[in-house]
């Protein structure tokens, strides 16, 4: 079975740099993927090209992909913006309706951020930057969700509740993450990359304390 996701013989890299020759990956549907590995190894890319493969997805980009001077309202909302016309999508801008607030303030609680639906977000910090861009994923919804080490800054207990509402929320996901414990409680699949391939691919129980060293060294 091919999968929802999936690339065959592709190399990928950014300008005229090849970090991952000859790469073929599928994702199956209910899965949820981690992605481990060294920085610069090329987990942002492999992310990337699925995102490209996968066309409508809810995606948590690493850069958090936020506009400052709106409100996390706003931020949250756009993850929704392609369900609407021009004139609405600036309805909502200009004055958001009552049970939109009601949608958005949701997901701010379930990912911990009630209450903060009108402050702009330049104002907040780094950890409720990720939350917003989570909490815009959840709003969006879908088969599936791409995430960039969505749960970096913060601690392993809040970036485990919060993986828990990406599991809840989405039936398949792909995951980058630098937490070795995040990725064994939250993944059905952990995939390795090093020295431009794929090195481990297999079920958490599966994958020794070794294993994951390896990676790193």
């Amino acid at each position: 079975m091919e999968g929802l996701l999936h690339l065959r013989d592709r190399s990928l890299g950014w300008g005229d740099r090849t970090v991952l020759p000859d790469l073929s990956l599928s994702v199956r549907q209910g899965e949820r993927v981690a992605l481990l590995g060294r920085s610069g190894v090329g987990k942002s890319t492999l992310l990337a090209a699925l995102a490209d493969a996968a066309g409508n997805a809810a995606l948590v980009p690493q850069d958090h992909g936020l506009v400052g001077p709106l409100s996390v309202f706003h931020n949250v909302w756009m993850g929704r913006l392609d369900e609407f016309g021009a004139l609405r999508n600036l309805a909502t801008l200009v004055w958001p309706r009552a049970a939109q607030r009601a949608q958005v303030e949701e997901v701010l609680d379930r990912v911990g951020l009630s209450g903060l639906g009108r402050r702009p977000v330049a104002e907040l910090s780094g950890g409720q930057r990720q939350r917003v861009a989570l909490a815009r994923a959840l709003l969006r919804g879908g088969a599936v969700v791409l995430a960039d080490e969505p749960v970096s800054a913060l601690d392993p207990a809040q970036g485990a509740d919060l993986l828990g509402a990406v599991a809840d929320r989405f039936d398949t996901a792909v995951v980058v993450l630098h937490d070795a414990a995040l990725a064994r409680a939250f993944a059905t699949r952990i995939i390795g990359l090093r020295d431009g391939a794929v090195v481990l691919d297999a079920a958490p129980p599966q994958v020794s304390d070794a294993d994951l060293a390896d990676l790193y060294r």
